[in-house]
C-alpha cells in the first residue's frame, strides 16, 4: 500500500530549503535590489506561516515512518526540532536577538532535516511500501 508519507518527508525537506534559502538569500537581495524591502520578506510573520507549515507536515510525515520502521527516536528529535524552530520563530528575536535567533533557526531545520532523512532512509531500509516512490 503506498502512502505520501515519502512526501511528506520531501515536502518538509522542501520547506526547510525554502527557510534556508530565504534566510541566505534575502540580505544579499536588499543589498543589490533595494526595492525588496517593500515586500515585507523579511517580516516575522512570513517565518512563523513557514513554522504554521511545517510543524503538521513534519509530525504526519515522521509519524507515518515511525510507525513503520519503530525508530522513535527520530520522531523525538523531530519534535525538539520542531519545539526549537517554534521557539525560534515566534520568541527568537526577543530572547536570543536576531543573530541568536538565526542560529537557533539553523540548527532546528538542520536537525528536522536529518530526521527527516533518516525516517526515509529507514523505510527504504525495511523496504516498506510507505516509503516507495
Amino acid at each position: 500500500m503506498k502512502t505520501w508519507a515519502p512526501l511528506g518527508d520531501f515536502a518538509a525537506l522542501g520547506c526547510s530549503a525554502v527557510c534556508a534559502i530565504h534566510c541566505a538569500i534575502l540580505p544579499i537581495g536588499f543589498l543589490f535590489l533595494p526595492s525588496t524591502a517593500a515586500l515585507s520578506l523579511d517580516d516575522e510573520m512570513f517565518h512563523q506561516f513557514l513554522v504554521v507549515l511545517v510543524i503538521p507536515i513534519s509530525l504526519i510525515a515522521l509519524s507515518f515512518g515511525c510507525s513503520r520502521h519503530k525508530q522513535f527516536s527520530f520522531f523525538f528529535w523531530g519534535l525538539v526540532g520542531l519545539a526549537l524552530l517554534a521557539l525560534a520563530a515566534f520568541f527568537g528575536h526577543d530572547l536570543l536577538g536576531e543573530t541568536g535567533e538565526k542560529l537557533a533557526t539553523v540548527a532546528a531545520t538542520g536537525i528536522i532535516s536529518i530526521c527527516h532523512i533518516q525516517n526515509y532512509r529507514s523505510c527504504r531500509r525495511i523496504e516498506c511500501d510507505a516509503h516507495e516512490l
